[in-house]
């Protein structure tokens, strides 16, 4: 039961954006901008880092819309899957399991993040931008996670409906619908 009155028929983080519109827009466009905006990273491969840090933070909701998103993106479910088991043996270039070593050190404190993670990071190719843009996302992803949490926002259990979460994040991004999210209200 949320902690403050949320609209039933949107769970997870979409209702707590939409009580606060205002907020939202710029959380909405940051999200937008550092998960689908240009990057030399795959949309794919900034859902990685979003589902380990959602993991590492136990959040549910978040963790299984971006498994999802970075499922659909990769066009196959096993490798997000070896990237929350461990990263180190999963199936991604060694510049990914850098930068994934770099946004897990964020999530547990921005201060475990050292001078030898960043060297492992560009040693294996990644760019500062790659580097920076890995730090915001998991910094975010934290903040995310908190506010899902903290308000103790609404949690589907259904699989199929992270599965639509999934393809409406891969299809429509991080900005709010034109429409709104009252057709919504049927599936509820």
């Amino acid at each position: 039961m949320p902690h403050i009155p949320l609209e039933a028929h949107l769970p997870g983080i979409t209702g707590l954006l939409e009580y606060r519109q205002d907020s939202a827009q710029p959380i909405r466009e940051l999200t937008q901008l550092l998960l689908r905006g240009e990057s030399t990273l795959t949309e794919g491969e900034r859902e990685l880092i979003a589902t380990l840090v959602s993991h590492r933070n136990e959040c549910r909701f978040c963790m299984t819309a971006h498994t999802a998103a970075a499922n659909i993106l990769l066009g196959e479910s096993e490798t997000c899957e070896l990237v929350k088991q461990d990263f180190e043996t999963a199936p991604v270039s060694d510049k990914m399991k850098a930068l994934l070593n770099v946004a897990a050190l964020v999530q547990r404190s921005g201060r475990d993040v050292t001078p030898e993670a960043i060297d492992r990071a560009k040693s294996a190719g990644a760019t500062d931008r790659e580097i920076h843009d890995t730090v915001l996302i998991a910094a975010l992803f934290c903040l995310y996670n908190k506010y899902v949490d903290g308000l103790a926002s609404v949690t589907p259990t259904d699989p199929a409906f992270y599965t639509y979460l999934g393809e409406r994040i891969t299809t429509h991004g991080y900005n709010r619908l034109k429409q709104g999210y009252d057709h919504l209200k049927a599936n509820a």
